[in-house]
């Protein structure tokens, strides 16, 4: 799709005009320090300014903005704009503006409560009268003026608390079309049997602005936690890797958290099966989901030569894998990037968030029904992440700096990896207690899911922390180098629960 530059749309066009000349100058070495900027392997040498709209004028100014950075990438800003930046928006500056008699100065509005506010209010008045429309989900309650405050825990995107009622997220890398977060909020929230933060309202692009339609924030209910999954995790990790677990078994820890998280994952999995529909995956599409595990794993090759030695037993995981999905399996619509990080421990229980994704994969890719065990895989993933995690900080230094023979590092790999394979094993253990399949009655596909998973790992870890890569190759190695019985292909896959007698997927599947 090709974007031309349109002229800036607001009542103050001069002023827009400005703006966008600054951001043009500023933004190419400021984006490249920004989190969720997905570029930083690259030089960033433009960054276009393609929309501008200034949503409140004065002092300070809050202005909207889509730059490109790409034939393929836009990023959305929210900018302020203030004569003199106050001390506590130090850290959000972007840089010095021109064309103003006195000075100014361009900064990160998310950091701003006031501009926040300024958002909700239009937000709440469902704003339409520009290149940028704000809608209300019907019956929604949108208050203004609640201390605002910004969150910092997330990589891709950004997102602001209004006290404890609601949360606004800012989506930064955009994508055309439908948003599938939105999608399957809506779905949970007519459901009306999961715990979900249902969404209140959205902002998007008007008709013809950008040429198609992109979804920019949505504005959900705020859910009081204890925590996310991954903070709870690694804290109970470290402490059975330290003897400190307030459990009989010394690997205990989380465990009954693990389970509750199983059945909640499988409650939402049976909510959008039964809001969205389900149906049965051909022999054609199996093979096209084994294409595309083969086309990231590929990916993953170029930049990844330590992946090398297992490419041949990878793609031979896939073809079992299209084999054996193209006799019949059901797919549906999932949460696409589940991980303890998109989980919160509410007082009732766990609330599943954030059902944008995976961050990068084309929007027809993550709007395209899946097995819901790719969903289950990626937790597994996450628990292997979160052991491995809390290892690193007991023993001082992440994976690629820890002395490789250091007995008492190996001894407590051996107690993270056992930590890792009791979680994994209540979580499956309580997403078939909520009426979901046993996971581990289908090896075959698990394996392939996890290991699509763990590729993926390590091509991020590759690019961002060199040092981090041993634990998804670890996984690789594990899942790549497990050998079926001689002559045993990948066989039918079993339904209902894992056999306790002699073969059980369990044993094949967990080492």
């Amino acid at each position: 799709m090709t974007v031309t530059q349109p002229p800036p749309h607001t009542t103050e066009s001069t002023e827009a005009e400005r703006i966008a000349a600054d951001l043009r100058r500023l933004l190419p070495a400021w984006m490249r320090a920004q989190r969720w900027f997905a570029g930083k392997d690259r030089t960033l040498v433009e960054a276009e300014p393609v929309l501008v709209d200034v949503l409140r004028p004065g002092e300070p100014a809050l202005v909207h903005t889509v730059v490109r950075t790409g034939p393929h990438d836009w990023y959305q800003l929210l900018v302020g704009v203030r004569a003199e930046l106050p001390g506590h928006l130090a850290a959000a500056e972007i840089g010095p503006g021109t064309g103003s008699p006195g000075g100014r100065v361009l900064y990160d509005a998310t950091a701003d409560p006031e501009l926040m506010d300024r958002l909700i209010e239009l937000l709440g008045a469902e704003r339409s009268d520009g290149v940028v429309e704000f809608h209300r989900t019907p019956g929604a309650d949108i208050p203004a003026h609640l201390p605002a405050r910004l969150l910092g825990a997330e990589q891709s995107n950004t997102s602001i608390a209004f006290g404890d009622r609601m949360i606004f997220k800012v989506l930064r890398h955009l994508v055309p079309g439908p948003s599938p977060e939105l999608e399957l909020l809506g779905a949970l929230r007519r459901d009306g049997n999961v715990p979900s933060a249902a969404p209140l309202g959205w902002l998007r692009t008007a008709p013809g602005a950008l040429g198609d339609e992109f979804t920019l924030g949505i504005l959900q209910e705020f859910v009081p936690s204890r925590g996310d999954g991954w903070a709870l995790a690694v804290e109970e990790a470290e402490a059975c890797l330290t003897g400190e677990c307030d459990t009989v078994s010394p690997l205990a820890g989380f465990t009954e958290e693990s389970r509750a998280l199983g059945r909640a994952t499988a409650e939402v999995h049976a909510a959008l099966a039964g809001r969205l529909g389900t149906k049965t995956l051909t022999a054609a599409g199996a093979g096209q989901l084994a294409d595309v595990l083969g086309l990231r794993l590929d990916a993953a090759l170029a930049e990844v030569p330590a992946l090398l030695p297992f490419e041949r037993r990878l793609r031979a995981l896939y073809r079992d894998l299209a084999e054996v999905a193209g006799r019949g399996i059901d797919v549906q619509r999932v949460h696409g990037d589940l991980h303890l990080g998109q989980v919160l421990r509410a007082e009732h229980g766990w609330v599943l968030i954030d059902f944008e994704g995976e961050p990068g994969r084309p929007p027809e890719e993550r709007r395209r029904p899946q097995p819901a065990l790719r969903d289950v895989a990626a937790m597994l993933r996450s628990f292997d992440y979160a052991a491995h995690h809390a290892l690193a900080e007991v023993l001082g230094a992440p994976p690629g700096e820890q002395p490789p023979r250091d007995p008492r590092g190996i001894r407590l790999a051996r107690r993270a990896s056992a930590w890792a394979v009791h979680n994994r094993r209540a979580f499956c253990t309580g997403y078939a207690e909520a009426g979901g399949a046993d996971p581990r009655v289908r090896p075959v596909l698990l394996r392939a899911f996890e290991a699509d998973k763990a590729v993926y790992e390590a091509l991020y870890e590759a690019r961002n922390r060199p040092e981090w890569v041993a634990i998804p190759l670890a996984a690789v190695r594990r899942l790549a180098t497990w050998q079926r019985p001689v002559g045993q292909g990948p066989g039918p896959e079993h339904s209902g629960r894992p056999s306790k007698t002699s073969g059980s997927p369990q044993d094949e599947w967990d080492e």
